[in-house]
């Protein structure tokens, strides 16, 4: 199976295009206005209609209320819903049943305690997105080019897939997919030239990029049989 893809905090029709065009699986799109990155419901609405079905539309809210949520997936009509805040076990639960539509649920991780969050929401979500814990004084809790330690997913455990985020872009994610083996990455500011800003040139580095580890991969694993 290929490596998932998802560009996130695409805010200007010539990044969701360039995302798409470099091969993207899925393209986000952030309703938080405490973000660089954030779409008003009417560019959501504009921006979604540019994505087909081959790539999946990822909604990112941060603890947003049902009215909120209701309105965005109004907007956007995505695939999935990526809640990036400190949303409860329950709480997920009920937005994914109440709204009928696919949960990654974020963990933020800083130390090897907080993958114990994995037990909680592993059953519930339908994928999982490792970030790095974000700074005590962070005005968001994603998107702020910060990564973490990647050694302690090593032998990492779930019933549903995960994305690797934080911090990563070209020069990096390779090797994070050498240590993590981690079955898809998401990047937003790591394929920026400013904040909110998408460099085409980036986008397209980076998943060139994570095509080839792939490739590696499978020729690592037809040598070794």
């Amino acid at each position: 199976m290929s490596t998932l893809v998802k560009i996130c905090g695409l805010n200007a029709q010539d990044a969701v295009d360039a995302a798409l065009e470099a091969g993207a699986d899925m393209v986000g799109f952030v309703v938080f206005d405490r973000s660089p990155r954030h779409v008003s419901l009417d560019q959501a609405a504009s921006l979604g209609a540019r994505v087909p079905s081959s790539a999946a539309k990822v909604l990112l809210t941060v603890d947003a209320d049902d009215a909120s949520l209701a309105a965005a997936i109004s907007a956007l009509d995505p695939a999935f819903l990526q809640l990036h805040g400190t949303e409860t076990p329950e709480r997920v639960a009920a937005i994914r049943a109440g709204f009928g539509v696919k949960v990654i649920k974020a963990i933020a991780i800083g130390e090897r305690p907080d993958l114990d969050l994995i037990r909680c929401y592993d059953d519930i979500a339908d994928m999982l997105l490792f970030d790095a814990l974000p700074r005590l004084d962070a005005t968001r809790p994603g998107g702020n080019g910060a990564g973490f330690d990647w050694s302690l997913l090593a032998g990492v455990a779930t019933k549903k897939p995960w994305l690797l985020a934080g911090g990563l872009d070209a020069g990096n994610v390779g090797q994070a997919l050498r240590e993590t083996r981690a079955p898809g990455v998401d990047v937003s500011s790591g394929v920026e030239s400013a904040p909110g800003v998408k460099d085409r040139a980036k986008i397209a580095e980076f998943i060139a990029v994570v095509r080839a580890a792939r490739r590696e991969k499978l020729g690592l694993a037809r040598v070794s049989v």
